[in-house]
């Protein structure tokens, strides 16, 4: 049997403890949102807040623990508690032939060997009667697990594939089990494995799943009826049941769990802290925004009376970006959100960049009218007509510094809570590193471009 320990893990034991410290990083930062004295202290938003700093609690003691967690999913009747039961060699999880015999999720414990420790969740019948809770339940069981399985019996049906292609939708590693094979003869079982070998992407234009994404088992064969000759010649026939044909599962469960699994279980964490963050950020921006809009005014009113009473053009510019970079970090403070200087230039950048250039043609504008605005200062000693021209070109400019300075303060509210999760060990820094290291042959790659463009942190 695949032994845990064969593989060397320095790549996964780098990716977990990247993963520690952008949690612990995270609750330092978010932390001081419910110490009292702080400029970011509120009582509302601590209460409101509390919810999301548990999670991420939560899943840094998971990380500690090196806790996988595989789910199982499918409809009724598919066997998911027979495929967990077989998988441990005992049968824990109630199975039966009734519909909805699982009615809440139930989890066991799975030690494969190794280090890593592994907690099989069982849930109930995505589309059962009356499941819109339990469906609610299981959607919160993905969003927590690790690695997926979606258990089938055979050709998928159209509820099967709704099902199948929201559980994608949740962007986890997922392994399509083709069950109750014992029911079909080779030629319909390969058939049917071809069509799962394709639907079961959840796409009809991604890659047909590879080996270790889709696998075959008889968790709990049919019983089979067997002849037995007595030694008086005396001839009965006996039910028996055929021993679970599991193995290919369990191996391909330990192949990735020694390839991957601390990787798997880092990039989950990350993912649950970005979501948690950007939870955080959201409920703090809601909270502050009078106070958001006051400061940015006010900011607006003193860089437009700034430059519009600054008669050297450069300054004027150098200046007006001074004042937007003074803006960020002002916000970022009331927030309570991480921001550095570096990344507030950065983020100014952006902000320039992304406005379609409107924002970079004012600044020039700007910088024209500051020029005209120098020389007839320079000028006006000599005309004092030049005064009323120095006066008309402060007041334009003044009027665009102003509205630059605004609009960079209301751009910079929606990155702020958008982009919380951003700098050196940063969640979404820390899941771009991971994915960048995802080799072709493991079960995170199918995940590398869907989930790093959904994260919006890389683009192929």
């Amino acid at each position: 049997m695949t032994q845990l320990n064969e593989v060397p893990k320095n790549l996964q034991e780098t990716h977990l403890n990247r993963a520690r410290a952008s949690l612990r990083q995270a609750l330092s930062w978010y932390g001081n949102l419910r110490k009292p004295g702080q400029t970011s202290s509120n009582p509302q938003l601590a209460g409101l807040v509390k919810p999301d700093l548990e999670v991420l609690n939560a899943t840094l003691n998971k990380l500690d623990y090196n806790v996988i967690r595989i789910a199982a999913f499918g409809l009724v009747s598919r066997g998911k508690s027979a495929v967990l039961n077989a998988l441990i060699g005992q049968k824990l999880l109630q199975t039966g032939p009734l519909h909805g015999v699982t009615q809440y999720p139930r989890s066991i414990s799975w030690n494969p060997g190794g280090k890593v420790q592994v907690e099989l969740i069982d849930t109930p019948g995505l589309d059962e009667i009356a499941g819109e809770a339990r469906s609610q339940m299981a959607k919160e069981v993905a969003r927590q697990a690790d690695l997926i399985l979606f258990v089938v019996a055979g050709d998928i049906t159209r509820t099967e594939y709704q099902a199948l292609c929201e559980l994608r939708y949740s962007q986890k590693p997922l392994i399509l089990v083709f069950n109750k094979i014992d029911l079909y003869p080779d030629t319909d079982r390969a058939k049917i494995y071809q069509n799962l070998q394709q639907l079961g992407a959840g796409n009809l234009q991604a890659k047909p799943l590879q080996p270790d994404e889709i696998v075959m088992v008889a968790a709990e064969p049919a019983p089979l009826e067997v002849r037995v000759e007595y030694p008086d010649g005396k001839v009965a026939y006996e039910w028996e049941a055929p021993s679970p044909q599991i193995d290919e599962l369990k191996q391909t469960i330990l192949k990735i769990l020694n390839r991957e699994g601390r990787s798997l279980l880092a990039l989950n964490a990350l993912v649950q802290a970005r979501e948690a963050q950007e939870a955080i950020a959201s409920k703090t921006v809601d909270i502050r925004n009078r106070e958001a809009e006051d400061l940015i005014w006010q900011f607006t009113k003193y860089k437009a009376l700034a430059v519009g009473l600054n008669p050297i053009a450069f300054l004027d510019v150098l200046g007006g970006t001074v004042a937007d970079l003074a803006l960020i970090r002002s916000l970022a403070r009331l927030y309570g959100l991480p921001m550095t200087g570096y990344e507030a230039s950065k983020l100014l950048r952006t902000i320039l960049l992304s406005s379609g250039g409107l924002l970079l043609t004012e600044l020039g504008s700007s910088f024209i009218l500051g020029l005209g605005k120098t020389t007839a200062a320079v000028a006006s000693g000599d005309n004092p007509s030049n005064i009323t021209a120095f006066a008309g070109s402060a007041i334009a400019q003044a009027g665009i510094a102003g509205y630059g300075a605004y609009s960079v303060g209301k751009a910079a509210q929606v990155y702020l809570e958008k982009g919380c999760s951003w700098g050196q060990l940063g969640a979404s820094t820390v899941i771009a590193e991971i994915l960048s290291e995802v080799e072709p042959n493991t079960i995170l790659y199918r995940l590398r471009q869907e989930l790093g463009q959904n994260l919006g942190i890389i683009d192929d």
